[in-house]
């Protein structure tokens, strides 16, 4: 009997496996390529477009004025007084101020595009802890199978003994309670499995029914050991980037203010007819605005006045932001290395000891020297700390995704 349970245990533990319908098997690459087609971001990517489309026509002159009447003609009729006047004017907006304006517009995309990165990184993000607790999920259903296996051989074996008087009857009924009770736990982790599928499948982008498998290999990194570079932060963070973008598009935002001084110039032509045979008549006349007079220049040194704030406090929100995340990076690099030491600790001592109190359990009941009941602790325990090592396998691997996003190293 002994060697008999020793065979079924060992076939279990290594040869058990769950059943499941043919689908889509998807790897997290193929998972985070296919968010790139997620409408937000394709949201960010047509206002990209459009800010770049509305820079091509940031040059435009405004638009010519042609006039046409009477000029000078007396309201009594005379025909030889008065004439017929054709007049076009044209304003021609001084250049730097054009340059200017098209650099500003220029710039609003490029701060857009790092707002698109930003997004993009919080959804990478959501798909990889999707993605991951989809496998935690998926290996606890097989830890589950497991222990089913298990509690089916015990209560087919106690049957047996029940028939020859070797087992209690309240036994019986236990280890059939504690198979009942992974049902309830399978069911549970079966619907978390399909909240992760919609979930997932709306990252993509895709019908939310749509079922498919997943890759339940992982990689653990070893981030506990990198240390932190605030440059590197500042390189690579797209939220940064992107008050850097700002700064960079008040700075032409002032380059327009500055512009002002500069004048603008305008032309006016036009032609009379005049009446009663008098000679036709010309006007030909230049314009030129003078911004600098005190009552016209005010508004612009008020507001590179104000922009210098706005820079300052950008730059000063920039700082903020690093030294934040520089301190979120070092707290997690902690947590990381911390909960590796646990996991450790699961697998060479926690698990182990647990493995050998079944399995010393199975022996006094297999030698008639203990009861069903010690054995059913045994596999419960097992199940229990295995469980817990997978959660802290979960835990572990979201400090992982929590890491990268504030890094941005996706």
């Amino acid at each position: 009997m002994k060697k008999t349970h020793q065979i079924a245990y060992l076939i279990i533990l290594c040869c058990c496996t769950i059943s499941a319908k043919a689908q889509d098997r998807l790897s997290l690459d193929s998972v985070l390529a296919r968010v790139s087609t997620n409408p937000s971001l394709q949201a960010y990517a047509a206002k990209i477009s459009a800010e770049d489309a509305y820079a091509t026509g940031a040059k435009s002159l405004a638009a010519p004025t042609i006039s046409a009447g009477q000029y000078q003609t007396p309201y009594q009729l005379n025909p030889n007084m008065g004439s017929f006047m054709i007049q076009a004017e044209q304003m021609f907006t001084n250049p730097a101020k054009l340059k200017a304006k098209e650099n500003y517009m220029k710039g609003m995309s490029k701060v857009t595009a790092e707002d698109k990165n930003y997004l993009r990184n919080q959804l990478i993000a959501q798909a990889k802890q999707y993605y991951y607790e989809r496998v935690v999920l998926e290996k606890k259903l097989a830890l589950l199978q497991q222990t089913q296996n298990l509690l089916e051989y015990m209560l087919k074996d106690a049957n047996i003994r029940l028939t020859y008087g070797k087992e209690k009857l309240p036994n019986i009924y236990k280890a059939k309670a504690d198979l009942y009770e992974l049902d309830n736990t399978r069911e549970q982790l079966n619907n978390e499995i399909s909240q992760k599928d919609i979930m997932l499948n709306t990252l993509m982008n895709r019908d939310k029914a749509t079922t498919f498998m997943v890759d339940t290999n992982y990689v653990v990194k070893g981030y506990e050991t990198v240390i932190t570079d605030t440059a590197t932060l500042v390189n690579s963070r797209s939220d940064i980037k992107g008050i850097s973008r700002n700064i960079e598009l008040q700075q032409l935002n002032a380059q327009i203010e500055y512009s002002k001084r500069k004048p603008d110039f305008g032309i006016q032509a036009a032609h009379m007819l005049s009446y009663g045979g008098y000679p036709n008549q010309y006007v030909l006349m230049a314009s030129i605005t003078i911004p600098i007079v005190p009552w016209a220049s005010k508004e612009y040194k008020a507001n590179l006045k104000g922009i210098q704030y706005e820079v300052e406090e950008l730059q000063q929100r920039k700082l903020d932001i690093v030294n934040q995340a520089a301190g979120q990076l070092a707290g997690l690099s902690t947590n990381i290395g911390s909960k590796k030491r646990q996991l450790k600790n699961y697998q060479q001592n926690i698990i182990p000891a647990l493995q050998n109190g079944y399995k010393t359990a199975l022996l006094a009941y297999d030698q008639n020297t203990g009861d069903l009941p010690s054995v059913l602790d045994g596999i419960k325990d097992l199940q229990t700390a295995r469980m817990d090592y997978l959660n802290n396998l979960q835990e572990l691997l979201t400090l992982q995704v929590t890491y990268e996003k504030e890094n941005e190293s996706n």
